[in-house]
């Protein structure tokens, strides 16, 4: 089939990469580069770059509102176009103008976690499962029927980072296997369950003893590796990236034994953090050169 892919960050470019190998992909558009690094110079995102090794034609427009954007992506003449964290809102004018419609790719069970970020909210809400749902997109916020879905558990000390690549390849082999079943049926969404992912604030990421050890981690672990949930250790902002929940008791805050903390019911063991302008490492190893002081603030 015709297929228009429509994606930026890292996690869409597996699925851009098995559609490619299965079907014709005519265009694919992109956020536009912004600048990073030390020179802010423009970075192109990870599906352009992925793109222009595939030597496939790269469209980043800013947006798809003005009539000749929308002219230009209709003269595709797509069968089907599949979006995936794209991050620019496609009007009614193209949502209509693949043979098929446009199919997303979405990192949650439906209606669970509509929304921007449904992996780091089923992380730092203890949900048990999660998974991939294909769904044929319409004007309303992840509202549409869904055609498909992958369920997979939600490891106890897994992280955003772990849960990220792993659906990223899930939604990849399942994107390819309903393109090669259309027309199906889809299912309408219940009406119940209804939740909504959203975008994550760094205000959120400053880590508060205080709560039970089970928020504390799973905010940690929801937040690995992006933005981070920190705390202050002597005055310097650490990031800690993984932990589990362990027994212990203190006062919240109180450095039990190694990177084990005490919180508000029970204890954090925080095993991989990130110290100010340095590299992740395992806690053991940052250890050995790092006293910690008896309380983290």
């Amino acid at each position: 089939m015709r297929v228009v892919f429509m994606g930026t960050p890292e996690f869409s470019v597996p699925a851009l990469r098995a559609i490619a190998e299965a079907h014709e992909v005519v265009a694919v558009y992109s956020q536009p580069p912004r600048q990073a690094g030390r020179g802010q110079k423009p970075r192109p995102s990870p599906v352009q770059r992925a793109a222009e090794e595939l030597g496939i034609e790269v469209r980043v427009p800013a947006r798809l509102r003005d009539a000749r954007a929308q002219e230009d992506f209709a003269a595709l003449q797509a069968d089907v176009a599949v979006v995936v964290a794209y991050g620019l809102i496609l009007p009614q004018a193209v949502l209509g103008a693949p043979r098929l419609g446009c199919l997303n790719i979405h990192a949650s069970l439906l209606p669970r976690w509509r929304g921007a970020a449904p992996i780091h909210r089923a992380v730092m809400s203890g949900d048990a499962q999660t998974g991939v749902a294909i769904m044929q997109m319409e004007a309303g916020l992840d509202t549409g029927p869904v055609l498909a879905e992958a369920r997979t558990e939600i490891g106890a000390e897994e992280t955003t980072a772990d849960l990220h690549d792993r659906l990223a390849g899930t939604g990849a082999g399942l994107i390819v296997d309903v393109l090669g079943r259309l027309p199906m049926a889809a299912v309408a969404q219940p009406a119940e369950g209804v939740t909504y992912a959203e975008k994550i604030d760094k205000a959120e990421a400053r880590i508060d003893w205080a709560r039970p050890a089970i928020e504390v981690d799973r905010l940690i672990r929801g937040l690995s590796p992006f933005p981070g949930a920190w705390c202050e250790v002597a005055g310097e902002r650490v990031k800690l990236l993984r932990s589990r929940v362990v027994p212990g008791q203190g006062a919240p805050g109180d450095v039990l034994s190694g990177f084990r903390i005490a919180c508000g019911d029970g204890a954090v063991e925080v095993t991989d953090a990130q110290r100010a302008g340095k590299k992740p490492m395992a806690a053991e190893d940052l250890l050995k050169g790092w006293t910690l002081p008896a309380r983290l603030d």
